[in-house]
């Protein structure tokens, strides 16, 4: 009796899971050594899949680490407090700051949820902040310098055309968006001061947890893709996208959207596609962390459909145009390379 009530207390998590994977690769670790030894093929997939991997895990790590820092300790009510009354210029403030204070996508949309409140008074600036965060922020802008060493513009392109979208939306908002469309209430949360210092950092350690979890399971997709890409599709369709930028635009512009890369990350997959121009791979990095499906379902979750039916497609299209337009101003001669 006490070892069934021992086995239904065990609970089947991320957790558990990532270590049952972990130790289904250890044991088979000879046996996957010999497989992709012996083919050309295998072997080219597995070295893009840990160059990816290995040089976007420890930008990951210290991403989640730093936005679970300020979704504990730095409340979206004293973020409020910080705006200028006048939504043009808090349009402004809110993009620079997403600068200062870094974060995941994933952690941007409920602070800017917060941000927004009930009555939509500063909608505008949340809205520009979600979207500016998760690109713009240091660790995001060192890892695309890391990722790019030969391209050290795509560090620029990319913060201009990110914050160029994320201040675009806003106006867009703060002129013809309706707080109606908002239809999801804010979730309950308790007072800040209410709580400890130790309950804050165990939930802190909480949401590093399963933010450093969710995010890694996309990095792998996104590794497996850039490495399924080099084997699997031939080199004519990348040289029919080097010849047609805008096909390779648009293009890539999908792919950042089905693949849904953490920020931190993103990088180093666009980085890997050497055989695909500079432009559409900055197109790449300014569509992934404004819009995606796991945005658009989480946008649809704190803000509500109606909003998202109409927030998402539009953040596309301006994602999409800012980043070809900085790119072509920016990048210059090298954006065919």
């Amino acid at each position: 009796m006490a070892a069934l009530t021992f086995v239904r207390r065990i609970r089947f998590g991320s957790m558990e899971l990532l270590v049952g994977i972990l130790l289904a690769c250890a044991i088979s670790a000879t046996m996957l050594r010999k497989a992709v030894s012996g083919s050309a093929v295998f072997s080219t997939a597995g070295t893009v899949f840990c160059g990816v991997f290995v040089q976007a895990i420890p930008f990951l790590a210290l991403g989640v680490v730093v936005s679970g820092l300020i979704a504990v300790f730095v409340s979206p009510e004293r973020l409020a407090r910080w705006l200028p009354r006048r939504p043009a210029v808090a349009v402004l403030v809110a993009g620079v700051g997403g600068a200062v204070l870094p974060g995941c996508e994933c952690g941007s949309v409920p602070v800017g949820r917060r941000l927004f409140g009930e009555s939509g008074a500063t909608g505008a600036a949340a809205l520009t902040f979600m979207l500016a965060a998760p690109a713009i922020n240091p660790v995001v802008l060192v890892a695309t310098a890391v990722a790019f060493p030969g391209a050290p513009m795509m560090v620029l392109a990319r913060a201009g055309a990110s914050l160029l979208t994320a201040v675009i939306m806003g106006w867009v908002w703060a002129r013809w968006g309706r707080p109606e469309w908002v239809t999801r209430r804010l979730p309950r949360t308790g007072s800040p001061g209410s709580e400890d210092t130790e309950s804050r950092w165990v939930q802190f350690a909480e949401a590093a947890r399963h933010d450093f979890l969710a995010a890694a399971s996309y990095l792998v997709l996104g590794a497996a893709a850039a490495a399924a890409l080099h084997v699997v599709v031939p080199r004519w369709v990348f040289d029919h996208l080097a010849e047609h930028l805008i096909l390779g635009v648009a293009v890539m512009a999908a792919l950042a959207v089905v693949l849904a890369l953490c920020s931190e990350a993103d990088a180093f997959v666009a980085a890997s596609m050497t055989m695909v121009p500079l432009l559409p791979r900055l197109v790449f990095l300014v569509v992934g962390p404004a819009v995606d499906v796991k945005l658009f379902a989480m946008q649809a979750g704190m803000f509500g459909r109606a909003f998202a039916a109409r927030f998402a497609p539009a953040t596309f299209l301006v994602a999409v145009a800012s980043a070809c337009a900085v790119g072509l101003l920016v990048l210059g001669a090298e954006f065919s390379r």
